[in-house]
């Protein structure tokens, strides 16, 4: 057994003895999306049913496509409540990726259509909740996408759903292959990114499309 199988079990062990024994409902939250240079962030809340487990969840970075849009469907039906929402790129723009992300997952916790008591947070920070009144504790879990199975859904329907945004917006800009690398930093992109300069998605904030917005109009 791995070490992050091990601690998956751990982790889900202690979250069920925790809290499901008293009725307690998590959330699981993650994101997609923070490292690439066009698009949008997209966080994902998911409340799983414990009478009704998911096999084969994971973090979305360690599935295939294949797996991850099988996995997806599943998710969505089989979940308590699930919710999808983002921060645009002149969000990032304007505040940073960290804050952000940190938005997007504030806003899909707040759209999910149950009380909650425990949110369960990928990474070492949690949502600001700035003049928002909460009643549920969060706590950050650091490679949670990985261990805790309320978490790995959550990573899986985001990532779903901001490939499929980046699809869209690759019918509108063709030539940046949008459809390939997601806006990610890929060589071609960024050859691309050189050539034609940054489009409307682009993010100006992140140096590279800095750069190619600051050649386009020198």
């Amino acid at each position: 057994m791995s070490r992050a199988e091990s601690l998956r079990g751990e982790r889900n062990q202690r979250y069920s003895t925790t809290f499901k024994s008293r009725n307690i409902v998590i959330a699981g939250v993650d994101e997609a999306g923070r490292g690439p240079l066009a698009g949008p962030v997209v966080a994902a809340a998911v409340v799983l049913d414990g009478a009704n487990p998911i096999e084969g969840l994971n973090d979305s970075k360690c599935l295939s496509v294949k797996q991850r849009q099988y996995l997806a469907p599943i998710i969505r039906q089989q979940a308590q409540a699930f919710s999808v929402a983002l921060a645009e790129p002149k969000e990032i723009d304007e505040l940073n990726i960290l804050e952000a992300s940190l938005l997007a997952m504030e806003r899909a916790i707040f759209r999910l259509d149950i009380k909650l008591d425990v949110v369960l947070i990928d990474g070492n920070q949690t949502p600001r909740f700035s003049n928002q009144s909460v009643r549920f504790t969060t706590e950050s879990v650091i490679s949670g996408d990985r261990t805790v199975e309320a978490i790995s859904a959550a990573s899986i329907l985001a990532k779903i759903c901001r490939d499929r945004l980046m699809q869209r917006w690759h019918r509108r800009f063709p030539d940046y292959g949008f459809d390939q690398n997601k806006g990610y930093p890929t060589p071609a992109h960024l050859k691309l990114l050189r050539a034609l300069g940054p489009c409307c998605i682009h993010r100006k904030s992140f140096s590279p499309v800095r750069e190619a917005y600051e050649a386009q109009i020198s």
